[in-house]
C-alpha cells in the first residue's frame, strides 16, 4: 500500500489476473452466504493540516469480531481469544473501489478503496498535535482509527523495523517465518529483550517524538502486531506494512522497495522530523538505512542496529552477510545485541553536534 506500483499495462501480469479472478469468485460465494463489507482501521499520522488515513475494506461474516474489530486495541487491553495468523490470510476478501466515509473534526470526506481493498488517502483537517480519533464508516459498519498528528516544530522521531527488531521471528528463514506468521498464537511470540525500554527511554528525552513501525510484513497481521506491541509496552504508533499479494508486474512485491519508498514518503510528509532508524542485521536494514542516510542526511538523526545472536545468525543464513557491514558515513550509527546495549548509547543518537558521524559497536 505504501510502495509505488509500476504503471498498469494493457495486459496485467498473470499473477494479478489470477488473483482478481479468485477474489471475484470468493466475493460472489461469500456474499451469497450473508457476508457484509466491514472496514478494518489502521493507525494513521499527519500534520495539523492533513491526515494520512489508512484502512481496508473486507467482506466479513456476521458477528465475526476477528475481521470486524471496530476499534483498534488500546494499550493494556487483551484480546479475548488470541488468533492464529492463518485466519488473517485465508479469511481475507477485499472490496476494491468501495466508498468509505471518513469523519474527522466535524467534517466528512469521501474516499474509495484501491487495489487490495486498501484505503490510503490524505484528507485536509485542522487538528492540534497529539492523538486523535477518526471514524471510518460504511453503510453496514463503522470503525474508529487512531491518528497521530505531529506538530510543525523540529523534533526527533523513531522508525522501527518489527521482525527480529522488536519481535523475535527469524524471518529470513522461510519455514520459521511461516510458522510464526500462520501457526503460532500471538501470545506465544517473544519480544526482543530491552527494546521496549529502549524506545521509552528515547521518548523520555523527546516526549513529542512520533513513533512508526516499518516492516515488510503483511497488513493482514496489523491487528495482531498492534496487540503484541501494546502487551509488551512498546510505544503506540502507526504501522507501515505491505501487501504480500502479486503486482501488475510479478508474483511478489519487493519488501526492500516498500521500505525505501516508505522512508522517502516520511521525509516528504514530515520534513521537520529527524528520524532515528532502528533495525537488525538479519536482513537488509543496514543497507537500506545507510542508503537513505546518504540520500537524506538532513532527516536522519542516527541509525541503531540490533545484532542477532550467533544462533539467530545461523537461522538467518540466507540474509546477505555484506549488509551487516554497511555503515553510513553521514550519520551516527550504533549496534548492540539487545535494547539495553542500544539504550546505553542513546547519547550518540540524540546529541548530534554536526561533526563527524561516529560508529559505536557495543560487544557487551
Amino acid at each position: 500500500m505504501t510502495e509505488p506500483e509500476s504503471p498498469r499495462s494493457s495486459r496485467p501480469h498473470l499473477a494479478a489476473r489470477l488473483e482478481d479472478w479468485v477474489t471475484a469468485m470468493e466475493r460472489r460465494v461469500l456474499r451469497s452466504r450473508g457476508w457484509q463489507p466491514a472496514v478494518v482501521p489502521y493507525t494513521g499520522y499527519g500534520s495539523g493540516a492533513w491526515l494520512r488515513v489508512l484502512g481496508r475494506v473486507l467482506l466479513a461474516p456476521p458477528g465475526d469480531d476477528e475481521l470486524r474489530p471496530g476499534v483498534e486495541p488500546r494499550p493494556g487491553v487483551e484480546p479475548q481469544q488470541p488468533a492464529r495468523g492463518w485466519r488473517r490470510f485465508l479469511l481475507t476478501v477485499p472490496l476494491v473501489d468501495h466508498e468509505v466515509l471518513v469523519e474527522v473534526d466535524g467534517g466528512t470526506h469521501r474516499v474509495r478503496t484501491g487495489p487490495g481493498g486498501y484505503v490510503d488517502e490524505r484528507v485536509p483537517v485542522r487538528l492540534e498535535p497529539g492523538w486523535h480519533e477518526i471514524t471510518l464508516r460504511l453503510p453496514q459498519h463503522r470503525a474508529t482509527a487512531r491518528i497521530r498528528v505531529i506538530g510543525p516544530e523540529p523534533t526527533i522521531g523513531l522508525v522501527s523495523d518489527i521482525d527480529d527488531t522488536v519481535l523475535i521471528t527469524h524471518l529470513p528463514r522461510p519455514l520459521v517465518a511461516a510458522w510464526n506468521t500462520f501457526v503460532l498464537r500471538e501470545t506465544a511470540r517473544a519480544p526482543v529483550p530491552g527494546m521496549a525500554e529502549y524506545y521509552r527511554r528515547l521518548l523520555e528525552r523527546a516526549p513529542h517524538a512520533p513513533v512508526l513501525y516499518l516492516s515488510t510484513g503483511a497488513w493482514n497481521t496489523a491487528p495482531t502486531l498492534t496487540r503484541f506491541l501494546a502487551r509488551h509496552r512498546f510505544p503506540e504508533g502507526p504501522l507501515l506494512l505491505t501487501d504480500w499479494g502479486p503486482t501488475n508486474t510479478g508474483w511478489f512485491r519487493s519488501g526492500q522497495d516498500h521500505k525505501r519508498a516508505s522512508l522517502r514518503r516520511l521525509a516528504a510528509d514530515l520534513p521537520q522530523v529527524r528520524w532515528v532508524l532502528v533495525g537488525d542485521d538479519g536482513q537488509h536494514d543496514p543497507r537500506i538505512y545507510a542508503e537513505f542516510a546518504a540520500e537524506r542526511p538532513d532527516v536522519v538523526a542516527g541509525i541503531a542496529i540490533r545484532r542477532l545472536t550467533p544462533a539467530q545468525q545461523v537461522l538467518t543464513a540466507n540474509a546477505q552477510v555484506a549488509d551487516r557491514q554497511v555503515r553510513p558515513r553521514t550519520v551516527p550509527t550504533v549496534t548492540a545485541p539487545d535494547g539495553a546495549g542500544l539504550a546505553a548509547q542513546l547519547d550518540v543518537l540524540t546529541a548530534r553536534d554536526g561533526g563527524s558521524a561516529p560508529v559505536v559497536d557495543d560487544h557487551g
